[in-house]
């Protein structure tokens, strides 16, 4: 079965299968404002942790692929995720003006993990933390990320490294009850939900883990999720389930590779409407009265 088909499609599917109860009496054109660590963004909508978009998007020399995402975020006042890159990339995506959370990896060299967690300190990221889901390799063992060896973490590993930061600890990668209730006792303020676009094959899908989690860890932890989202209806869905923002990756790459940081900011943007289009369309006329009784289950 093909790593790159079989998680994302299954997850895919699920989303697919919840639909919408329409709502049209009394009901009003939706507020999608997000309000998070003493900021106020235009939606829950932020960029997922890419990395190496000069790479992937096959930019022209000199085009900084990962700057235009924040600058693309910036410009729709959302939340821009950054995965791995340098400590100076990570400087020029805040130099932006950008809300950035920077992701790291677990690094076996666990002072090149604590060098970059304060060099986000100092540059000035809205939050920083983890990616504990690229530890393992199906061929070598442990993974080898351009040419860093990433190595497990332990839980009092994750409860020094959120209490040595003065910013906001996120973990990326959670996808059980059990590794949640673990980065809650850990001090660790935010989750993201997500299977990593489905390095184990058959993952389940981040929406359908959501109830659960939440259910575990109650109100106070803020809770993203990703994978395979790619609309406002999608992250409605997130949030009837319990999740507090989303993560799109993908859908903010062509974009980027054609129209540079006013694709992503027109992609965000899109995705923004959609959801208080969908809001307004059952009936929440806030984030906080998307509720889940409003979607129904389909299993046919």
């Amino acid at each position: 079965m093909d790593r790159m088909t079989s998680s994302d499609a299954i997850t895919r599917d699920y989303l697919d299968r919840w639909l919408f109860e329409v709502r049209h009496i009394d009901s009003v054109l939706a507020d999608t404002s997000f309000s998070l660590w003493g900021k106020t963004f235009a939606a829950p909508v932020c960029t997922g942790a890419l990395s190496h978009l000069s790479r992937f998007c096959r930019l022209p020399e000199g085009q900084d692929g990962m700057v235009m995402m924040a600058e693309g975020a910036r410009d729709a006042n959302m939340i821009c995720f950054s995965g791995m890159g340098p400590e100076d990339e990570t400087a020029r995506m805040i130099s932006t003006g950008a809300s950035v959370i920077k992701i790291i990896k677990t690094y076996r060299d666990r002072e090149m993990l604590r060098s970059r967690i304060r060099n986000a300190e100092k540059c000035g990221a809205l939050a920083v933390g983890i990616d504990i889901d690229h530890a393992f390799n199906r061929e070598r063992g442990y993974d080898l990320v351009d040419g860093y060896e990433i190595a497990p973490i332990t839980a009092e590993e994750i409860a020094g490294l959120a209490a040595s930061t003065s910013l906001p600890f996120v973990v990326k990668g959670v996808l059980s009850v059990q590794d949640a209730v673990k980065c809650v006792n850990a001090g660790v303020k935010g989750i993201v939900i997500s299977h990593h676009n489905g390095r184990l094959n058959c993952s389940v899908p981040p929406l359908m883990m959501l109830p659960e989690i939440r259910a575990a860890i109650g109100k106070d932890m803020v809770i993203f999720t990703d994978c395979s989202l790619q609309n406002g209806q999608d992250i409605y869905r997130c949030i009837a389930m319990g999740a507090d923002a989303c993560c799109i990756g993908r859908p903010v790459m062509e974009p980027l590779k054609q129209k540079g940081a006013a694709g992503v900011k027109e992609t965000l943007e899109d995705v923004a409407r959609d959801l208080r289009y969908t809001m307004s369309m059952t009936g929440a006329d806030r984030l906080s009265h998307i509720t889940k009784d409003v979607l129904h289950f389909r299993n046919w």
